[in-house]
């Protein structure tokens, strides 16, 4: 349930997390940059396209996470540079990718900030990945979810809650 203030926004009801979840509503804004353990594999045209346990994810308020995968993780060939950039108030100018393997091509299906802003460096060697661009995306065996709409890049899984920023209605959040 959503709370509604007159002629403004509504901030939805978070989801009580149950014991080792985490709601997205308890991440920081600005977000900040983690190192994380799990084993990240992401699948496309059939083929494993990336297999490491040296990611970092982005944590920002009211969004799923956004896993970070190091650029050498990834056979030469799959991430293809494209024209175009955007920028994000936070980490700066982004870069981006189409994904290709296995005669299968994700358009724009990931980006990277070869020169992020300050307490972003830790993402400049690194690429995120739509996950519902991609064939399968998993951290520790769990299939990722893909974050709604076409903007956000996060991951869900059953160890995050929400609600989630993203789908139709959220952009005033």
């Amino acid at each position: 349930m959503a709370r509604r203030l007159p002629g403004l926004f509504h901030r939805p009801r978070p989801i009580e997390p149950s014991p080792g979840q985490e709601s997205v509503w308890d991440y920081p804004r600005p977000p900040r940059v983690e190192p994380r353990p799990e084993r990240v594999v992401v699948r496309l045209g059939g083929q494993v396209i990336a297999d490491t346990t040296h990611t970092v994810r982005v944590l920002e308020t009211s969004h799923p996470p956004v896993y970070y995968l190091p650029l050498d993780a990834f056979p030469a060939g799959v991430l293809v540079p494209v024209e175009g950039t955007s920028f994000c108030e936070f980490k700066g100018e982004a870069h981006y990718f189409d994904v290709v393997a296995g005669g299968v091509a994700g358009p724009r299906a990931g980006w990277t900030y070869p020169e992020p802003a300050r307490g972003f460096e830790a993402l400049s060697t690194r690429v995120a990945l739509y996950p519902g661009r991609m064939d399968s995306c998993e951290i520790d065996g769990e299939q990722v979810t893909a974050q709604e709409g076409d903007f956000y890049g996060g991951w869900i899984t059953a160890k995050i809650v929400g609600p989630f920023k993203g789908g139709p209605g959220t952009a005033g959040w």
